[in-house]
């Protein structure tokens, strides 16, 4: 298993910062969202989140959700999230994580669906919808298995929150960039830069900044103060729009926001 926490900090030791790329699992099918998972990491990817694609995305954008819907009329099933983590983890060293709402999880069973993650390479999981208060029963799964645990922490979140988050979370906090749902954006919000300073403050392990980062030049603006860049909707539409050498493509423009100059 290869968790993120030391994949980020080489990155910034080495680069500018990581990057961290975002597709869902089963879009446009199964074999193809593995295709272009080990795609982004061939092309300067540090770090894969995986989505399972879920029935009400509340926090997802219309991209994003266009895609999971179609894995689901596909026929996705949360099993074929753990034989894709399986099948990157094989042909790549690239931590992969699930990000996942957290009522599957519990359908599923906490334990089982940590101790099947582990068995499959993953790193852990991020949990958009679940705040630690009520984290007790993963905490401890991601405990006994040595999973990554990623909260998120927003602008508006209060100081004692942003605490919890950091004190819960290990391997990165994903900071909130800007409210509302998740979208590629042409500017990324100035208070991402107020909250990742808040998150060094409480002890953060490492902040990734994510929502709405979508090109060379905001991978670099975020990686002047923050760990990583999260970019998923603006990799998701190249891959419904231009298959996986198009997502591949725009990985590697991407990456170019990590380079030191």
């Amino acid at each position: 298993m290869r968790t993120a926490g030391p994949v980020i900090r080489r990155r910034n030791d080495e680069a500018n910062g990581a990057l961290i790329g975002y597709l869902p699992v089963g879009f446009p099918t199964l074999d193809e969202s593995v295709e272009a998972a080990v795609a982004l990491v061939e092309n300067g990817v540090d770090v894969l989140e995986l989505g399972l694609p879920y029935s009400d995305p509340v926090m997802d954008g219309p991209v994003i959700q266009a895609a999971t819907q179609q894995a689901l009329a596909n026929g996705f099933r949360l099993t074929h999230g753990f034989e894709a983590v399986r099948r990157i983890t094989e042909r790549t060293d690239a931590p992969v994580l699930i990000m996942t709402y957290w009522n599957p999880v519990v359908q599923y069973g906490v334990d089982r669906f940590a101790d099947d993650l582990a068995a499959a390479g993953g790193a852990g999981l991020i949990t958009p919808d679940l705040i630690p208060d009520e984290a007790g029963e993963w905490i401890a799964a991601a405990e006994r298995t040595g999973l990554d645990r990623v909260f998120l922490a927003a602008p508006t979140s209060s100081d004692a929150r942003i605490r919890r988050a950091v004190d819960a979370s290990r391997g990165f906090v994903y900071a909130v960039s800007t409210m509302g749902i998740t979208g590629a954006r042409t500017d990324v919000d100035q208070a991402a830069r107020q909250l990742v300073a808040r998150l060094s403050d409480a002890g953060a392990p490492a902040s990734c900044v994510g929502l709405g980062i979508s090109t060379a030049a905001q991978v670099a603006e975020v990686l002047e103060y923050a760990d990583g860049a999260i970019v998923g909707s603006a990799l998701v539409n190249a891959l419904a729009t231009g298959g996986v050498p198009a997502a591949g493509a725009l990985a590697a423009e991407l990456a170019r926001g990590t380079r030191r100059e």
